[in-house]
């Protein structure tokens, strides 16, 4: 992947891409390879600049637009964002109505991490990972520098923590001085913390990635790549953890 060459600067913040509502969130015009250079290429920027707060990088899914209308909160946390990305289908396919010519593609947060390894590792830009069991965070680490020689993970910590327990993982963060913080603590706990604590954070970027570490460690399967493709991949979602998932995609999908 080549990396797209930007007019931000250290001595500059850096500038939020083009947007459109939908329905009510507010979702940035870009595609999954725009989003992932401008990642590489401003996080650092952004860590190291004088005065510069990290910036907050969300998704937008059915599940989030569904949860954004019911949730005050939740929706005040997204409108902190300063990048909203089109994880869903569902997004992808709004936008081409109510803003063309829309998002160009579904930058779905697993490939976005995925594909984003070899081009970080070459670039040195510092990972930290915060989210989900002890064993899959652990794999999930072990497996994307397998993927990508050289990659730097500074640090990493499950998301089984409590409130009292922020603070102290906070520091370790900042410690680690991380360029991205990957965030995957599900919604909406995720895009709570990552509001929360921003203006402590000495990072580049946070990006929340609800299960993403489980997807690389294959505990969570995906769906093929016609279902992907599609826009269907909720359904094999549904149906591989009808249990967690079923109540969930069977509301908010036609809600959003």
């Amino acid at each position: 992947m080549e990396m797209a060459e930007f007019t931000s600067s250290v001595s500059e913040l850096p500038v939020r891409p083009a947007h459109a509502l939908i329905g009510g969130v507010r979702v940035a015009l870009e595609g999954r390879e725009a989003i992932i250079n401008r990642m590489l290429y401003e996080a650092p920027k952004v860590l190291h600049a004088p005065g510069c707060v990290p910036w907050a990088i969300f998704d937008a899914n059915g599940h989030g637009i569904s949860l954004a209308a019911r949730d005050r909160h939740f929706a005040d946390a997204l409108e902190q964002a300063d990048l909203i990305h089109a994880d869903g289908g569902i997004v992808v396919a709004a936008s081409k109505v109510f803003a063309k010519p829309g998002v160009p593609d579904r930058s779905a947060t697993t490939d976005m991490y995925l594909e984003s390894l070899v081009p970080a590792a070459k670039s040195g830009v510092r990972y930290f990972l915060l989210g989900g069991e002890e064993r899959v965070n652990a794999e999930c680490a072990r497996r994307s520098v397998g993927r990508a020689p050289g990659l730097q993970i500074v640090g990493r910590h499950h998301g089984y923590f409590s409130d009292a327990d922020e603070a102290q993982i906070v520091e370790a963060i900042n410690a680690a001085a991380p360029d991205v913080l990957w965030v995957g603590l599900g919604k909406p706990k995720e895009q709570h913390f990552a509001i929360k604590w921003r203006d402590q954070l000495k990072v580049g970027w946070i990006v929340t990635c609800g299960g993403l570490f489980n997807y690389v460690t294959d505990d969570y399967p995906r769906a093929p790549q016609w279902m992907q493709r599609s826009g269907l991949e909720w359904l094999h979602r549904m149906a591989t953890n009808p249990k967690k998932l079923f109540w969930r995609y069977a509301t908010t999908n036609p809600h959003a």
